[in-house]
């Protein structure tokens, strides 16, 4: 009778690892996955935070390239002014003032096309250098 025992532990050892190894696999699986859950949250949340944080940054930028864009407004409006006073008429000034802009135009248009659009590629090359 001493046999039988053994058996029977035996036998409960041998059913608690089989039972064990499909339970292991089975959490193991489990644990994978909501590894894998966790990681594409977290992938998702950071790229979220880089995406606020772009948007931000852009933002930022074009808030201040408008009020750069009023403050030249303001200081075309006080040069024209000024040499206006100068000249005697106030339309001496504005047309001075037009006539400068016209010409940047046609030279940058029909006299070196490409100077403007080279020199804003390296002004690029150089910010993107930069930060890396």
């Amino acid at each position: 009778m001493k046999h039988e025992p053994a058996r029977a532990s035996r036998k409960a050892d041998q059913d608690r690892q089989r039972k064990g190894i499909p339970e292991l696999i089975d959490s193991t699986v489990n644990s994978t996955i909501d590894d894998f859950k966790a990681i594409i949250d977290a992938k998702f949340e950071l790229f979220k935070i880089e995406l606020t944080e772009k948007v931000a940054l852009v933002s930022a930028l074009v808030l201040l390239l408008v009020v750069l864009l009023i403050g030249v407004a303001y200081l075309i409006t006080t040069i024209a002014l000024f040499f206006g006073e100068l000249f005697g008429h106030v339309w001496l000034g504005y047309l001075l003032v037009s006539m400068v802009f016209i010409l940047t135009f046609a030279f940058f248009t029909k006299v070196r096309p490409n100077a403007l659009k080279n020199f804003i590629h390296k002004i690029l090359l150089s910010a993107h250098d930069d930060r890396q």
